[in-house]
């Protein structure tokens, strides 16, 4: 029986014996066609319209059509549609039209009060884009590899590589996604992805100008690399309930990305999924004191995954290691134009300084440029967030009595 409408108090059962009630606007916009996603884990119920159901399921049906024949296809077109990938991104004329639906997603976004840090598809991840695709291209095949061999008498066994089907991506904002998930074809997979609504229009222009046409020149399977051309959030809980996918890639804000990782659990799917927290360095007595100053600049270049969020360094080591650290922060900063940004975690007031507490200072925030204190004291169980900067980094520091505290921390 086909669920065509609800209603505001409606109770529906998950779980085997649990209840979550419909509210009054889930009510009110659910129509005849539409899908509820319940989140097992949580009780929440997803509205997926009928228009993004199809367009995600139409997405997975076309990369899992195109796996089926992958597995025709040989490494040297795999080979040319990096190749013509990077080649396409390359060209200046092809280029300018991918810029401008940047610049135009770029201009709302920021319209729109939202971050554009990893938004900006400018020259210098253009060429990450390009070396990224190149290194695929070059990379060995290991497709249909044998990886042991078992001989009886008469007869022998083989162990083989396989591709694992069709792998869904869902990523925030940044153009270069394409370049990181078009990888897993190398592997004899396709893949489907959905990007953030603020670099939506830049993802067309990419699959119009350059991987579309790629695909086509190389002679792979039409859908062997398909975006999910919907806006809507509610895509992607579409797409991760497709149990079609082979494995189930997310990338973004915990909350959002635990939620489609139980959605596709649910569906028998494989995760991997990244939530927050940012990346961590640990600071022992030991540390070498250039190399830690230029792991710390050099993980303040800009916002992404990987980017510092929290130092936590040994008390012993603090005195002598703190301002080398300081400075890095400042450095990055200095280069990105703006100011750093300190959250310090009560005990490392005196390391910091009691200066930075008192400066006020120009911070680059996505809604443009505000006053603030340049370093603010948080508490320990603010430690899990992280900083989703624009222009100005953002660190936690915080001091600890030991390796293995700062591991369970």
């Amino acid at each position: 029986m086909e669920l065509t409408s609800l209603e505001a108090g409606q109770q529906i059962i998950f779980g085997g014996n649990q209840l979550a009630t419909v509210s009054a606007e889930l009510a009110a916009n659910f129509v005849a066609g539409d899908r509820l996603v319940i989140v097992n884990n949580t009780g929440a119920l997803r509205h997926v319209g009928s228009a993004e159901w199809d367009i995600a399921t139409s997405a997975v049906g076309r990369a899992h059509e195109a796996f089926l024949q992958l597995g025709s296809v040989p490494d040297s077109a795999i080979t040319a549609f990096y190749d013509s990938f990077a080649n396409r991104l390359a060209h200046q004329e092809t280029f300018a039209l991918i810029k401008a639906a940047n610049d135009l997603d770029v201009q709302s976004a920021r319209g729109r009060g939202r971050s554009a840090t990893r938004l900006v598809l400018d020259e210098e991840m253009r060429a990450d884009m390009i070396e990224g695709l190149r290194l695929w291209r070059d990379a060995p095949s290991s497709r249909d590899q044998v990886v042991e061999t078992v001989n009886h008498e008469g007869w022998t066994v083989e162990q083989r590589r396989a591709g694992l089907g069709v792998v869904g991506f869902v990523f925030e904002g940044r153009p270069n996604v394409f370049a990181d998930a078009c990888g897993v074809l190398r592997s004899g997979n396709t893949v489907v992805f959905r990007i953030g609504s603020d670099a939506l229009g830049t993802a067309r222009a990419i699959v119009e100008h350059a991987l579309d046409p790629a695909l086509a020149e190389a002679g792979l399977p039409p859908g062997a690399a398909t975006l999910v051309n919907s806006a809507a959030r509610s895509a992607g809980h579409a797409m991760f309930s497709d149990p079609r996918l082979a494995l189930a890639v997310a990338r973004g804000s915990g909350a959002a990305v635990g939620e489609l990782g139980a959605v596709a659990r649910q569906a028998g799917t494989p995760v991997s999924l990244h939530g927050t927290g940012g990346a961590w360095i640990v600071v022992s007595a030991k540390a070498d004191p250039q190399r830690l100053a230029g792991a710390v600049e050099h993980s303040l270049d800009r916002k992404v995954c990987n980017t510092l969020n929290t130092v936590a360094v040994v008390e012993s080591a603090a005195e002598e290691l703190m301002p080398l650290i300081l400075n890095a922060i400042d450095a990055a900063a200095e280069t990105r134009g703006t100011n750093a940004k300190l959250h310090v975690v009560g005990g490392a007031e005196a390391v910091v300084g009691q200066a930075r507490f008192e400066d006020v200072v120009s911070i680059d925030r996505a809604e443009g440029l505000v006053q603030e204190p340049q370093a603010q004291a948080i508490g320990s169980d603010q430690l899990g967030r992280e900083w989703e900067w624009e222009n100005s980094p953002e660190v936690t520091v915080v001091l600890v009595s030991s390796i293995g505290e700062a591991v369970e921390l």
